[in-house]
């Protein structure tokens, strides 16, 4: 790196060997500088502006000013408050040192900050794995939801498993508490006889979800579990979605008077969403059908008749292309986005 003293010395050196015929690209290279460089020099620019060069930041913090919020922080008085209460009180008597953010900042750089309330230390928890299904019988997710009783604060317990891909209720009973054993009894039954290589399992956090009988089956089956993060009900969309059709299902009763009444209206509504909801996930057809592979045959019916309506009629859709009918060829559960997507979503939204 060559010195600001000498920068004066060279420009008037380069500039006699050029008058003496020499080129100002060579007499640069001698020195070891870019001809660019040179006029930069000539027109008062005289900072280094490589990358890692030293440069003077405007707004960086002074020693003397770090070191006077490290002193306010530790002192007598403020040591017991949090940077949110020293900022507003030392302005009330006339006196700024730094912003809020800069007090954390500075008291994170010399190890200040930690956690010291009665309160357990906030743990931060990954997102589950993503899990994608291009066909049935792939991935499943299932929890368990109440239903009340007619009896006040008393409930009967769903236990429901649905197959992400087609929508469909593969499993599912209905039981008088939570329990791991009742847990395991559902899948044994769900998958007893049937040869289903299941490849994924997600589900809530609790104590049936993860009982060890449970997770003995599934380990067995070489089954990859996952669970939903504390308090996160997103993590496990589909499985809440459900719980939405079957508590507004209009024959919903806000009461049940036991748990044979539980089981038969249960039994009812599953027939009704395998067999007769139309899924608008999966284009308007029941999970049954698209479990059956009869949904390609129907979205083929329905395209061929808009292309029809259109060749009839093709004034009402101007240019526009007419509805395409169809189903999603790959489901994802927790999907994680690449950086560069989530940069495209933020410039469509600023735009």
């Amino acid at each position: 790196m060559i010195l600001e003293e000498h920068k004066d010395e060279i420009i008037p050196l380069i500039d006699e060997a050029h008058q003496h015929g020499a080129r100002y690209s060579k007499a640069c290279n001698v020195v070891g500088i870019s001809h660019r460089t040179l006029q930069r020099w000539k027109s008062g620019e005289r900072k280094d502006k490589r990358k890692g060069s030293a440069k003077r930041v405007v707004r960086k913090l002074s020693a003397a000013t770090r070191q006077e919020v490290i002193a306010a922080c530790n002192s007598p008085r403020f040591c017991d408050h949090n940077p949110h209460k020293i900022v507003p009180l030392l302005l009330n008597e006339g006196r700024y040192i730094a912003s809020v953010r800069t007090f954390y900042r500075v008291l994170k750089e010399e190890n200040l900050l930690h956690h010291r309330g009665n309160t357990r230390v906030r743990k931060k928890r990954s997102k589950p794995p993503e899990r994608k299904a291009t066909k049935s019988n792939q991935v499943w997710c299932w929890d368990i939801t109440w239903m009340p009783r007619n009896i006040r604060g008393l409930f009967y317990y769903a236990y429901v498993i649905t197959d992400i891909f087609d929508k469909s209720i593969v499993g599912w009973a209905v039981h008088e508490r939570e329990s791991d054993a009742h847990s395991r009894e559902l899948f044994d039954c769900t998958l007893n006889g049937k040869h289903i290589a299941l490849k994924a399992l997600h589900a809530d956090n609790g104590g049936p979800m993860k009982g060890v009988s449970l997770m003995a089956l599934l380990r067995d089956l070489k089954v990859e579990v996952s669970h939903n993060r504390p308090r996160t009900s997103n993590d496990n969309p589909f499985i809440e979605s459900l719980f939405k059709t079957l508590k507004y299902q209009v024959t919903y009763p806000l009461q049940f008077s036991d748990i044979g009444h539980a089981r038969d209206w249960m039994a009812s509504f599953v027939n009704w969403y395998n067999t007769e909801h139309l899924h608008s996930a999966i284009g308007y057809v029941t999970p049954e059908q698209m479990r059956n592979n009869q949904a390609p045959a129907i979205f083929e019916k329905r395209n061929e008749t808009m292309k029809k309506a259109q060749a009839e009629n093709p004034e009402r859709w101007g240019s526009r292309k007419a509805k395409w009918w169809g189903a999603p060829k790959e489901v994802v559960l927790n999907k994680e986005y690449s950086n560069d997507f989530i940069s495209k979503q933020l410039i469509t939204s600023v735009q």
